[in-house]
């Protein structure tokens, strides 16, 4: 496969990447601000699990230390194409910036134990909408 290929791969998944991290953050700011606007969406109970869902996915990862298989991958094509992989294209270059940082392993971990529990008390501040229930 030429490196042209690996490099649109890898630059796709980190796309999927950023739109995952976007998915979770502002999925709970949504939920917070439809409560406060009374957005009937954000009580959609088939969102509302996905969404902790998404969460609780990242902090069990967090808690094991596994890393990310979407960063995973992504590094594996880059390397495999020959590319350095913290460099590239500039829309390359931001999404990393965006979703990707140096601190210490334990940062991380409280930070997503942190945001998992927001996720997890809006549950029970912005209730989701039984099944079949429109209100």
């Amino acid at each position: 496969m030429s490196s042209t290929l690996l490099r649109l791969f890898a630059d796709a998944i980190l796309i999927i990447h950023v739109l995952f991290v976007a998915f979770v953050v502002l999925g709970l700011f949504a939920v917070y601000m439809g409560y406060f606007l009374n957005w009937c969406w954000v009580r959609n109970r088939a969102f509302r699990i996905i969404h902790l869902c998404a969460i609780g996915y990242v902090v069990v990862q967090a808690w094991l230390g596994v890393v990310c298989p979407l960063t995973t991958w992504e590094m594996a094509l880059r390397a495999e194409a020959g590319a350095d992989t913290y460099s590239g294209s500039f829309i390359q270059y931001w999404l990393h910036s965006l979703i990707y940082f140096t601190l210490p392993d334990w940062v991380f971990v409280v930070v997503y134990t942190l945001f998992g529990s927001l996720v997890l008390a809006s549950w029970f501040v912005v209730k989701p909408r039984r099944r079949g229930s429109l209100t």
